[in-house]
């Protein structure tokens, strides 16, 4: 890990000295690729962990390294979510069998305190907190507390570039691997010789704990109608959301979007980015909602503003851009938020948002708008829709 090389700001070097908490990574393997926030570094000989790191949420990244003599092959990503306080010491070790970080020192009083008396021969082998990524860093976080990021994150306290998964039927003895049918049979498709192989699901307690977004975006017992009407604007499903996760802070929705992108854009997640899909899709496409929680679509445009400027913009060609999905969800949302019945503010926020976007990335959000609209259809008296 090189030394810091930008030009920080006196007065805020001294007062990270000073407040800054101090996270003391001893024996992680040389070559190790490791970060915080939005900075990953290469592990050198003489690493021994990161100070001055401002007090508050962070999230720390690490990918494992195999050794020199296997050749030089980088893991999967392993991250989690940390809360610091001011001149906090976080202690981990390296547990070169599980190739993870062990917080458990942490809980060991009299080691932390051992760190502390002994930081100042510590500190060369400390690299400085990047300050000059603070800034984005908190403008991609700025909704997210540590009391939504502990509800999201994994019991194990892990989130995972790849999922941790197991067999769903668990054969421990022989006799029950013996009982199994076989099928020496050359398979005659790739789809034959999928459904041959055992059943996996995901290891409990590795799982992210997002918010369960409905299917059905209408109620129980909807008529036809209510069914299009639902379908066109999914109030009801956010409305159900809401009520569920965040009844008492509405706004930490944006905190679980913050959440999804920060797991996909550094953790390499793409259960995040999924996540963050149809999070966004849902909010978007909530017309009257809009009307209901104008703090709520503030803070959205806000938050989108930043996480699209951090995204290159050859992502959108591969992924975004795939069936259109980020132009036709804004598209709708500009649509909504130019309704009667939106604040005042929200639709001029909202038009500022779609001119800065239409410049950035030439996207066209008024083109095919009627083509785009739904079919309503009304079905024969008699006729149910489960």
């Amino acid at each position: 890990m090189a030394s810091n090389s930008l030009d920080m700001d006196p007065d805020v070097a001294r007062n990270l000295f000073a407040e800054g908490a101090t996270l003391v990574l001893l024996g992680v393997p040389r070559g190790t690729e490791l970060g915080i926030d939005c900075k990953t570094w290469q592990v050198g000989p003489k690493f021994r962990g990161v100070k001055m790191i401002p007090p508050g949420l962070h999230f720390l990244h690490y990918s494992s390294v195999n050794s020199p003599s296997c050749g030089t092959e980088i893991g999967p990503k392993t991250g989690l979510f940390l809360k610091l306080k001011p001149r906090e010491i976080l202690l981990a070790n390296w547990d070169a069998k599980e190739e993870d970080l062990d917080f458990s020192a942490s809980k060991n009083e009299e080691e932390v305190s051992k760190i502390r008396a002994n930081l100042q021969e510590l500190d060369p082998h400390l690299g400085p907190y990047p300050y000059d990524v603070m800034r984005k860093w908190v403008s991609l976080t700025d909704r997210l507390n540590d009391e939504v990021a502990n509800k999201l994150q994994p019991l194990s306290g892990r989130i995972c570039a790849f999922s941790d998964v197991i067999p769903e039927l668990q054969l421990t003895h022989t006799k029950d691997r013996a009982e199994q049918p076989r099928n020496d049979k050359a398979c005659e498709s790739m789809r034959e010789g999928l459904d041959r192989l055992p059943k996996m699901k995901q290891r409990e307690g590795t799982e992210l704990r997002f918010s369960d977004i409905p299917k059905k975006t209408y109620p129980p017992g909807a008529t036809p109608a209510e069914i299009t009407q639902c379908s066109m604007d999914h109030s009801y499903a956010l409305d159900l959301v809401l009520e569920k996760y965040y009844q008492a802070q509405p706004l930490n929705l944006l905190g679980e979007l913050q959440f999804a992108f920060v797991c996909f854009l550094i953790g390499n997640v793409y259960e995040g980015f999924e996540h963050w899909k149809r999070l966004l899709a849902l909010l978007c496409r909530s017309e009257e909602a809009m009307k209901k929680h104008k703090d709520l679509y503030l803070g959205l445009i806000a938050v989108l503003y930043h996480q699209l400027g951090e995204i290159p913009p050859d992502f959108f060609v591969d992924i975004v851009s795939q069936n259109n999905f980020l132009t036709s969800t804004l598209q709708d949302f500009f649509q909504f938020a130019s309704g009667p019945g939106v604040n005042s503010t929200l639709r001029k926020r909202a038009e500022k948002f779609k001119a800065h976007l239409t410049k950035k990335f030439r996207w066209d959000f008024d083109a095919d708008l009627d083509d785009c609209a739904p079919v309503v259809v009304e079905l024969p008296e008699g006729f149910t829709v489960n």
